[in-house]
């Protein structure tokens, strides 16, 4: 297996990749404009940052995780401490930055736990953002406000205008992520929900879940080679409702079917559907109908009414 190296400053990465040290120990900023090549560490490391990076790539590579960057994929790409990345002889094919900014810059600040909503610090490399060309110009509006600050004379102040900037950039970053969604939604989105709703079919008819149990929204998210948060974020802007939902809804359809057209008791569907207790299934099935599964059975069947 390949070494993973872990480093827990930007000092050490900086070090390590040749670079000079950074002008803040705990956040660095890069334009990879003057770079011919770029690459970072040694093999494959983590580290105790956040990366915010912009701009398509050329040549080289990066590893994000286990999903190689796709030359013709988007625009920026995020990264959360201790998550593994690889990045190496890459050249751009247009001006880019780079950000590390350490966990502890952001101690004691709002964003410290804001920056935590954030899905898209789950995404994978190849579900990167596409910025077009107006987006782009408020991302680089934005970065180079936070330079100005990084390469003036710091004050007490300096440290909230800088967070504020990068708030900024992580919250249009979002909205362009919703916009994202939006667009592709006539055939990438939509294509999702369908092979999503193929696959969830596909576990079941195939009895899988007698032998695994409940299907996971990480294993079907495997499946369609997409990270957890990325399908549940696509999931929710088609439909209204996150992967876990869907599960959810798929198993009480299937459990209200063959409640009316079976004699199968309670305990038997639950197992049948890979619940690991009748009790679990029951609870599951009262908070999404309202009524228990016998209950419900009783208001199809001519059973006692419910009061």
């Amino acid at each position: 297996m390949d070494k993973i190296t872990h480093y827990k400053t930007i000092s050490q990465l900086h070090e390590k990749s040749g670079y000079p040290p950074p002008a803040h120990p705990l956040i660095s900023l890069m334009t990879c404009k003057e770079l011919m090549s770029y690459s970072l560490g040694e093999s494959r490391f983590t580290g105790d940052f956040y990366m915010i990076a912009l701009k398509k790539i050329m040549s080289g590579y990066v590893l994000y995780g286990k999903t190689r960057y796709d030359h013709h994929n988007g625009s920026m790409v995020f990264m959360k401490p201790r998550q593994i990345l690889e990045v190496s002889n890459v050249q751009f094919a247009e001006k880019g930055f780079v950000i590390f900014v350490h966990e502890d810059y952001l101690s004691g600040h709002a964003l410290h736990e804001q920056i935590k909503k954030y899905g898209y610090f789950d995404y994978e490399i190849n579900e990167a953002l596409h910025v077009s060309p107006s987006e782009e110009t408020i991302i680089w509006d934005l970065y180079d406000k936070i330079r100005s600050e990084y390469d003036g004379i710091q004050d007490e102040l300096s440290r909230d205008i800088i967070l504020s900037h990068i708030d900024s950039i992580l919250k249009y970053s979002n909205r362009f992520y919703k916009r994202q969604f939006i667009d592709r939604s006539a055939n990438v989105s939509t294509g999702t929900v369908k092979k999503f709703q193929d696959v969830l079919k596909h576990y079941f008819e195939t009895g899988q879940q007698q032998t695994q149990g409940l299907p996971t929204v990480n294993h079907l998210a495997g499946d369609l080679f997409l990270s957890t948060r990325y399908l549940s974020d696509v999931l929710k802007q088609e439909t209204g409702k996150n992967a876990l939902e869907h599960i959810h809804l798929y198993l009480i359809t299937e459990a209200k079917n063959q409640l009316l057209s079976s004699d199968e008791n309670v305990s038997g569907i639950a197992y049948q559907l890979g619940f690991e207790s009748p009790s679990y299934f029951t609870r599951l099935f009262k908070k999404v109908v309202g009524v228990t599964p016998v209950q419900y059975k009783e208001q199809y069947t001519g059973g006692p009414k419910i009061a």
